[in-house]
C-alpha cells in the first residue's frame, strides 16, 4: 500500500509537470515559426539581390563565392537551437512518463508474484481440507451412495469456502489430479458452494457463480438437472 500511495502522489503531479513542458514547447514553436518566416523572407531578398547583381555584372556567377549574409546564417542557426531545445523538452517529457510506466510495471510484477504465492498457499490449504473431508466421508454418506466419497456436508463446504475465499472464476493454480471435481464446470472445490437436495444428483455440489447464486438459498435447492425430476415426482 505504501508503494501505491507514493505512486499516486507522483502521478498527481505528472499532469502539471507535462503541461509546463508542453507550454514551453508551444512558446518555442511560435517563436520558431516567426523566425523561420523572417529568415525565409530575408533569404529570398538576398537571392533576388544576387540575381540582379549577376545580371548587372556586379557579381561573378561563381557558386563558390555566392553565399547568404552572416545575419541570415545566424537566423538559421538560431532556428536550429530552438528546434534542439524543443526536442530536449519532448525527450524529457517522454522520460518522465516512461519512468512512471516502469514503476507501475515493477509494482504489477511484484503484485503478481505475491498473488501467485497466495494462490499456492490457498491451493495447499484447499487440498488438505479436501483430503480430510474425503477421509471422513469413506464411512459416511459418500460411501453409502457408492460415488467414492465425492459428497460433502454443508459444514465442510462452508469451511472450504472460508479457507478458499476466491471469486467464482476458473482458477489459474496447480490442482491435484486426484482431487475430486464438482459443478457444471467440472472444477475442484473453491469459494462458496451449494448442494443439490436431490439425493440422486450426479453432480451434487455447485459453485455459487456457476448457478447464479450470491448467498445460500433458504430451504431446499435443486440444480437445473434435477429440478424437473423433482417436479415429476411431486406430480405423481
Amino acid at each position: 500500500m505504501a508503494f501505491l500511495e507514493d505512486f499516486q502522489a507522483s502521478l498527481d503531479s505528472l499532469p502539471s509537470l507535462l503541461q509546463r513542458h508542453y507550454s514551453v514547447m508551444r512558446d518555442l514553436d511560435k517563436s520558431l515559426q516567426v523566425l523561420q518566416k523572417q529568415n525565409e523572407q530575408h533569404c529570398e531578398q538576398e537571392i533576388e539581390e544576387i540575381k540582379r547583381g549577376i545580371q548587372c555584372g556586379n557579381i561573378t556567377p561563381d557558386t563558390s563565392l555566392i553565399r547568404f549574409s552572416d545575419e541570415a546564417l545566424d537566423e538559421q542557426k538560431h532556428c536550429i537551437r530552438i528546434s534542439d531545445e524543443k526536442i530536449c523538452l519532448a525527450a524529457t517529457a517522454y522520460d518522465v512518463v516512461d519512468q512512471h510506466i516502469q514503476q507501475l510495471d515493477d509494482y504489477l510484477r511484484k503484485f503478481d508474484e505475491d498473488l501467485r504465492k497466495g494462490r499456492d498457499l490457498t491451493s495447499t490449504a484447499g487440498m488438505t481440507s479436501v483430503n480430510v473431508d474425503n477421509a471422513g466421508m469413506k464411512s459416511g454418506r459418500g460411501s453409502e451412495s457408492g460415488r467414492g466419497g465425492r459428497k460433502k456436508t454443508r459444514i465442510a463446504a462452508a469451511a472450504t469456502a472460508v479457507a478458499v475465499d476466491t471469486p467464482s472464476i476458473e482458477l489459474d493454480i496447480p490442482v491435484d489430479p486426484n482431487e475430486p471435481t464438482y459443478c457444471f464446470c467440472n472444477q475442484v472445490s473453491y469459494g462458496e458452494m451449494v448442494a443439490c437436495d436431490n439425493p440422486d444428483c450426479k453432480i451434487e455440489w455447485f459453485h455459487f457463480g456457476c448457478v447464479g447464486l450470491k448467498e445460500q438459498p433458504k430451504g431446499k435447492w435443486y440444480c437445473s438437472n434435477c429440478v424437473g425430476t423433482v417436479k415429476r415426482r411431486k406430480a405423481k
